[in-house]
């Protein structure tokens, strides 16, 4: 006699090897609603056994209930020109951002040369204003050691006597 455990045992165990099936890539491409090629690479990446059958056909051992696959939607041609259409016009306005931020960059450039053209003016103008300046600044220095030996001399003359002044 059979207990009720010993049927639940035995319901299980028929569920799971029913259940582990041995397909082509084409048979479970069909159950699967995908191509042969897209079934192969769910078996190669979901590490399946594979058996080379004596009719040279690879059958896989699989348990479809396990397997959760999701076919993902077919792209329409529509919808890569569209992509197409979007990416051209993407394009077409990077381009004349492009145009643009180099229209900006001829006229930042041109202020520069502007700028470095003030700047080399300024920077010879002081060059002649520090050369003049040095000049000027000799021209003292000799006035004051010529101010400085003629106020000697008039000392020296000056603290003489009348008559060493006279004979001379």
């Amino acid at each position: 006699m059979v207990t009720g455990l010993a049927w639940a045992v035995r319901g299980l165990l028929e569920r799971t090897a029913m259940s582990v099936e041995s397909l082509t890539y084409i048979d479970l491409a069909d159950r699967l609603d995908t191509s042969p090629e897209a079934a192969r690479s769910l078996v190669r990446r979901l590490r399946l056994p594979r058996l080379t059958g004596n009719d040279g056909k690879v059958r896989v051992n699989v348990d479809l209930t396990e397997i959760q696959y999701r076919r993902l939607p077919a792209r329409s041609p529509g919808g890569q020109r569209a992509d197409i259409d979007a990416l051209n016009a993407r394009i077409q306005m990077l381009q004349s951002e492009l145009a643009q931020l180099e229209v900006e960059n001829n006229c930042i450039q041109a202020t520069a040369a502007g700028h470095r053209a003030d700047f080399e003016r300024e920077r010879d103008r002081s060059d002649t204003i520090m050369a003049e300046a040095l000049r000027l600044t000799k021209v003292a220095m000799s006035a004051r050691e010529t101010a400085a030996r003629l106020e000697g001399e008039l000392r020296s003359r000056q603290s003489r006597r009348w008559w060493q002044r006279l004979a001379g």
